[in-house]
């Protein structure tokens, strides 16, 4: 079948359809043009905010269009996953022994569990399709500004806390894309419904959202935790407070976040080491017992050593002086990492006041 007839044999109803057959809660259709919004990432790269993220420099003319993936690009698919669990906010919570993970790191690796439901559309895609057809998908690794493409398809709007926010499920929900050069028809993008609220940026503890819709990821305690692989700047360790692992406090705020949908996907369940655990009780785990933790997980990609790291700097945090032995102990081999040695002597000078 020519691609000429494929434009009447494929249908954007047709793909919503499958999309939810794939398991995707969201589905809409943006055109692979040249959209305002991209422009600004370049002035957000210049302004110096990607930190130590060079990769974002690197693909920075990729990410620019998606033509420059697909060169005969048409449409962009993209796709909405929920994974909020039923169970309370980081901020709902005072008890400083317990570590903060982000709720998108609980269950298992969205990457691999979504990739699989993109690898079922784009088979289905290239049957009803046939010949002359052309996609390339991803998950939130791909040289794409998603977020952008999912405003421009109806799933959301890009909130002053630079999330997709969609207003009934929230902005609990994981975003991928399929590029194609099928001609399918787009939907209407996602209007700005944050009016003059400000909250996301009030109880930023670090001061990361600079303004609305401007993040500056230097200072956000994600990056900090997850993206830097040396030492987490001294001067930004107190408001690192409890957060082990990510933060989630800028969506936890937001009143679009007050109901939200509840995934009832076993896969971004929590697992029981994940599930709100002490912060202790992950420091004194093994170095294999962690890594088994974080198998499957998306915490794997920071790796133990980094978890370690931030694990000092939340136990300095909490006030515990008790947990020095544990800190000058060094248990297990990453314990000996000069990084980790050196956030554990921070936290117990903090510690010993």
């Amino acid at each position: 079948m020519a691609l000429a007839q494929a434009r009447s044999a494929v249908t954007a109803s047709d793909v919503k359809r499958q999309a939810v057959s794939c398991g995707f809660d969201l589905c809409g259709i943006a055109p692979a043009d040249d959209l305002p919004e991209l422009s600004f990432y370049r002035e957000w790269l210049d302004a110096g905010y990607a930190g130590e993220m060079g990769y974002l420099e690197r693909s920075a003319e990729r990410r620019r269009d998606v033509r420059q993936v697909l060169p005969d690009a048409r449409s962009v698919i993209v796709f909405g996953t929920t994974y909020n669990t039923d169970q309370p906010y980081s901020i709902e919570s005072a008890d400083t022994s317990e570590a903060a993970i982000a709720r998108y790191a609980w269950g298992d690796d969205y990457h691999v569990v979504i990739q699989v439901r993109l690898e079922r559309m784009l088979s289905w895609l290239r049957e009803v399709a046939g010949e002359g057809f052309a996609g390339r998908a991803y998950v939130d690794t791909g040289p794409v500004q998603e977020r952008v493409y999912a405003q421009h398809a109806g799933l959301g709007w890009i909130g002053k806390n630079t999330c997709v926010i969609h207003p009934e499920l929230g902005s609990w929900i994981f975003l991928s894309e399929i590029i194609t050069n099928l001609p399918l028809e787009t939907d209407s993008p996602g209007l700005d419904r944050c009016g003059t609220c400000t909250l996301c940026l009030e109880a930023c503890p670090t001061g990361a959202l600079t303004a609305p819709h401007a993040l500056d990821a230097r200072r956000c305690l994600s990056y900090l935790t997850i993206e830097i692989k040396g030492d987490i700047p001294v001067a930004l360790r107190d408001d690192i407070g409890r957060h082990a692992y990510g933060c989630d406090i800028c969506q936890e705020v937001c009143p679009y976040n007050a109901a939200p949908a509840i995934t009832g996907d076993a896969a971004f369940a929590a697992r029981s080491g994940l599930d709100r655990p002490g912060l202790l009780e992950l420091w004194r785990r093994s170095d294999d017992d962690l890594r088994a933790l974080l198998k499957g997980s998306a915490m794997k990609r920071a790796g133990v050593r980094r978890l370690r790291r931030n694990l000092a700097v939340t136990i300095g945090n909490s006030g515990d002086a008790s947990a020095i032995e544990d800190l000058e102990a060094r248990h297990a081999p990453t314990c000996e990492d000069p990084v980790v040695v050196s956030h554990a002597a921070w936290a117990v000078v903090k510690l010993r006041g």
